[in-house]
């Protein structure tokens, strides 16, 4: 049983913008044939909802370890995460304050992540970002399975 678990899906506008495959479609083939272009675009249209929804990572925190996408790490490998919530901060998070060594699993429809220290010396990697709708419900998971016999904090 997991203590956390979040698949990324794409925000509501991706879809309804991913609908521009269609007019987009019909435009080009148009001048060939539009019952083509329809079908081209309706075509495109299921791809790309198929290709978002297969590729939409899993965040999980399960058995003392956290899964990211296909990485996983053990969590007596990590320190205490903290939940970065606000979009402005996010932001400084992917840029200014970016460590080129971190490993990422970021979307940009998510405005909200959580930075997960890596404290294992031969680990090069300082630390991981992921994207969250829920920072502060990952961060407590996480702090929950690195130290289960902690009691609750409330």
């Amino acid at each position: 049983m997991s203590d956390y678990r979040e698949r990324m899906w794409p925000s509501p506008w991706i879809w309804v913008a991913s609908l521009l495959l269609i007019p987009a479609s019909m435009l080009v083939l148009a001048p060939v044939s539009l019952p083509a272009g329809i079908v081209t675009g309706i075509v495109l249209y299921a791809g790309a909802l198929g290709a978002l929804s297969l590729t939409a990572p899993v965040i999980e925190v399960a058995d003392g370890r956290l899964r990211a996408g296909r990485a996983e790490i053990d969590l007596a490998h990590t320190g205490s995460p903290v939940a970065v919530a606000d979009a402005e901060a996010t932001r400084a998070e992917l840029g200014l304050r970016l460590d080129a060594r971190a490993f990422l699993v970021i979307r940009g429809w998510i405005k909200s992540l959580v930075r997960i220290p890596i404290t294992d010396a031969a680990d090069p990697t300082p630390y991981w970002l992921v994207s969250t709708r829920r920072p502060d419900e990952l961060a407590a998971a996480i702090d929950r399975s690195r130290r289960p016999d902690a009691e609750p904090t409330e």
